[in-house]
């Protein structure tokens, strides 16, 4: 029998319920989430209890080793977790309003568009919005999307979009084309040096990202484009500090996107004046269809649309 919006969810289904039950599944018992709520287990029961009756449906399989959903109460907790998200969006948007001054960004990106792009976004909305705050969730695309964007944990991701299509679920917005280059510490002796190919510097020491990650095999087709192969690094690493400590040093090369060099000009690094087919990565911002966005959302990604603007014509 369909259940009645008005007699069976609209008057007895209580938000503290709901947020009883994520806390019960998220514990896997009802006493650690009678515990962490600061309530009686007896009220913990009382809610669960209320919640089935509203369904009609079983949403705990009790065991002695604990609480686990059902089924349903999979597809429950699924709402319930949306709910809560766009509660807590409304209520940092009624701040927002009230002080435009002040707001949280939860914001994911790979690591070299953290140190470039979205750190340039950041600086120019944290001089206009000095109370706010933002949170930066570096990771692979992969990992940004399907973990981080689709639970909620982030608000929006900058990722490069290639092989990536709008879903049922996701938006994408294609901000520019990215490209690697060659970069080295202003120290390095190919620095100065004009007309190089890629050829040349294949006995250099480099540091590169792992060969089987997507920007690793990204970097080595831009090698074979050339004619090469692919260097064997003396460094593996994804992580933008380690490379920027071991260029400086004047000894390693790297490759890196042109947004990075174009944006993060406080870092001592030069690229290199390389004569190579440049392998382009559209550079894009993914968000939830469903998920409305907070007013920090929106005005980062009206700011990274500015950004984007002179990055987008050099291609």
């Amino acid at each position: 029998m369909p259940i009645e919006w008005t007699e069976r969810i609209g008057r007895r289904v209580k938000l503290r319920d709901l947020h009883i039950l994520l806390a019960v599944a998220q514990s896997g018992s009802m006493g650690k989430a009678a515990t962490e709520l600061a309530v009686s287990q007896p009220a913990v029961w009382k809610a669960i209890a209320d919640l089935e009756g509203a369904v009609g449906v079983r949403l705990l399989e009790r065991s002695r080793q604990g609480v686990e959903p059902t089924t349903h109460g999979r597809a429950l907790l699924k709402c319930g977790v949306a709910v809560f998200d766009e509660l807590r969006r409304g209520v940092k948007e009624l701040e927002f309003l009230s002080d435009p001054t002040v707001g949280e960004l939860r914001v994911g990106c790979t690591e070299p568009l953290a140190a470039g792009f979205v750190a340039t976004v950041i600086s120019e909305l944290s001089q206009k919005y000095p109370q706010a705050t933002f949170q930066v969730v570096p990771g692979d695309r992969l990992t940004l999307l399907n973990r981080e964007l689709r639970q909620r944990r982030i608000e929006l991701a900058i990722i490069p979009t290639s092989g990536v299509d709008p879903t049922i679920d996701t938006d994408v917005e294609v901000l520019f084309d990215d490209r690697h280059i060659v970069m080295a510490g202003v120290q390095n002796k190919w620095v100065h040096r004009r007309n190089i190919a890629l050829g040349d510097l294949i006995d250099e020491p480099w540091v590169l990202p792992p060969p089987d990650s997507l920007v690793g095999l990204s970097i080595a087709e831009a090698f074979r484009a050339s004619g090469v192969e692919q260097p064997c690094a003396h460094v593996v690493t994804f992580s933008i500090p380690l490379h920027c400590h071991l260029l400086a040093t004047g000894r390693f090369l790297t490759m890196l996107p042109v947004s990075m060099a174009h944006l993060a000009k406080h870092l001592p690094l030069k690229s290199l004046s390389i004569k190579s087919p440049p392998h382009r990565r559209p550079i894009g911002v993914l968000t939830l269809k469903n998920r409305s966005l907070g007013p920090l959302a929106r005005l980062f990604i009206d700011c990274a649309r500015e950004f984007a603007k002179p990055l987008a014509k050099e291609h």
